[in-house]
């Protein structure tokens, strides 16, 4: 591997900036629902994976298992998602999105969506699936890593 110094040469540092940027325009547009970037994520995820667990959510979110549990706590205060008790699990909690979580969700989406368009106008469609692709392939390859890889 070729060393290339400086920010540029740096995937972590584009991703991270890159992710950033994106995530102060997009919490202008989830601002007006009421919803922070990470509990626009969490909807998305509950939408997904009903039933998912609180440990699951929080790792799926990059987030500690008690700020996870802070956040959905809020949330729950606010009607969009409910806890029950795992089924198999005593110490676990399934989440689960309510029916104003759902519409809260839904209200959101077509406006975050629209600022990623707005932002990505410039990449043919092409393009746009190479980053997705990476992206994905990425964090897939960084989850089978597990424990290996910082989060901090």
């Amino acid at each position: 591997m070729t060393y290339v110094p400086g920010t540029e040469g740096c995937l972590s540092f584009l991703v991270r900036h890159a992710w950033l940027s994106m995530r102060g325009v997009v919490a202008e547009v989830l601002a007006a629902h009421e919803l922070s970037v990470a509990q626009f994520g969490s909807l998305m995820l509950l939408d997904e994976e009903p039933g998912i667990t609180v440990a699951e959510l929080a790792r799926k979110v990059s987030s500690t298992r008690q700020s996870a549990n802070e956040m959905l706590a809020g949330m729950e205060r606010a009607g969009m998602l409910e806890r029950q008790p795992h089924p198999t699990d005593r110490r676990a909690q399934q989440v689960f999105l309510t029916d104003a979580g759902r519409e809260r969700l839904r209200a959101a989406t077509p406006e975050v969506f629209a600022v990623e368009a707005r932002l990505e106008a410039e990449f043919s469609a092409a393009e746009r699936d190479v980053v997705r692709r990476w992206l994905s392939t990425m964090t897939q390859a960084s989850d089978a890593h597990g424990e290996e890889i910082p989060t901090g």
